[in-house]
């Protein structure tokens, strides 16, 4: 009978370890996402009698979050070609908590406000590096 409430406990204390290894592996992922570079793409689309107001507001507001704000590595809006009033807006932050951050900037809450009956539609698209470490590639010749 010993042996077998012997190796129950073992048993048990391995499964606590497993669960609680488990655990840590789990919050560990939380943190680490927290601390990796969020990606995102806006599609917009823009009324067109408001187009060119749209633009106007938005570059400014694009230069001021690469100018002012450090967790912020790119906010790059472009448009279709053959659909103008279809925008796109590539945002690259160094982390989450640099996204929060700059939802509150003064810049951004003056761009929100001013362009909201602009916009017809918004799409937000939280994407995910299949290759994180050539991006960095990318930024380096684009200094050069």
């Amino acid at each position: 009978m010993r042996p077998v409430i012997g190796s129950l406990v073992k048993n048990l204390v391995l499964c606590l370890m497993l669960l609680m290894l488990a655990r840590y592996n789990a919050a560990a992922a939380g943190q680490k996402e927290k601390k990796a570079m969020m990606v995102r793409i806006s599609e917009i689309e823009v009324g067109a009698n408001d187009l060119a107001a749209y633009k106007a507001i938005l570059q400014e507001e694009a230069a001021a979050s690469i100018r002012l704000e450090p967790g912020v590595v790119a906010i790059f809006p472009m448009y279709q070609k053959d659909r103008p009033t279809e925008i796109r807006i590539l945002e690259i932050y160094a982390n989450h908590a640099a996204y929060e951050s700059h939802l509150k900037t003064p810049h951004f809450q003056k761009y929100k406000t001013t362009t909201l009956h602009m916009v017809r539609s918004l799409k937000l698209i939280d994407m995910g590096a299949i290759d994180a470490a050539t991006m960095t590639q990318i930024f380096k010749k684009m200094s050069d």
